[in-house]
């Protein structure tokens, strides 16, 4: 994995991208209300991701974010993954997104996409696009609330072969998927937590 810059220009570069993408995200995505969560859960706060991820503005911001967190956390760990993706569907604008970051620093960084269920016909595939056993990979998702998506990734590329380094979400809703997570072995970074949504940590 190439280096880039943390100092100085790319530094501002990368405080001006997570800037804009909070403000994306606080616009287009979160809501304040009362809702039922996919785990069954109600909550006063729902954050649909995708409204960001999918927004070519944000996309850009979290791409240059999101490569800037994952040279950071390769670093401390002492880990060099090859490629990035997450359980179809919400994962899919987030490891693009990074895996295009990554491009644009000059950096390699392969995208993939984890099926709900194998593919039926063809080769059955159950992990898309460019992975390989072997790999040391970074798990993605758009939003971590019980964190039972991301643990299903993370076991999916397990049982393929793969190497998960560690996790990257876009907005831990600060719920307790993070620590159930982290207690199956692999560290989290967050891009926001609620209370950074919300502002008290802005």
């Amino acid at each position: 994995m190439a280096k880039v810059e943390v100092g100085g220009y790319a530094r501002r570069a990368m405080t001006t991208a997570r800037t804009q993408l909070l403000e994306i995200l606080r616009r287009k995505s979160v809501m304040y209300g009362d809702f039922t969560l996919a785990s069954g859960k109600r909550s006063d706060f729902y954050c649909d991701a995708r409204l960001t991820t999918l927004d070519p503005r944000g996309a850009l911001a979290l791409g240059e974010v999101g490569w800037e967190m994952v040279v950071a956390e390769s670093a401390k760990l002492g880990v060099v993954p090859v490629a990035i993706g997450g359980l179809t569907m919400g994962a899919d604008p987030v490891a693009l997104a990074i895996g295009m970051g990554a491009a644009r620093a000059g950096a390699e960084l392969q995208v993939f996409s984890i099926r709900k269920q194998a593919k039926a016909h063809g080769r059955g595939r159950l992990i898309e696009g460019n992975f390989k056993a072997g790999d040391c990979v970074v798990i993605v998702d758009d939003t971590v609330t019980t964190g039972g998506s991301t643990l299903e990734a993370i076991e999916k590329v397990r049982a393929e072969g793969g190497v998960v380094a560690f996790v990257i979400v876009l907005v831990d809703r600060g719920e307790g998927g993070r620590e159930a997570i982290e207690a199956a072995g692999v560290p989290v970074c967050a891009v926001f937590t609620r209370a950074e949504i919300d502002g008290a940590g802005a």
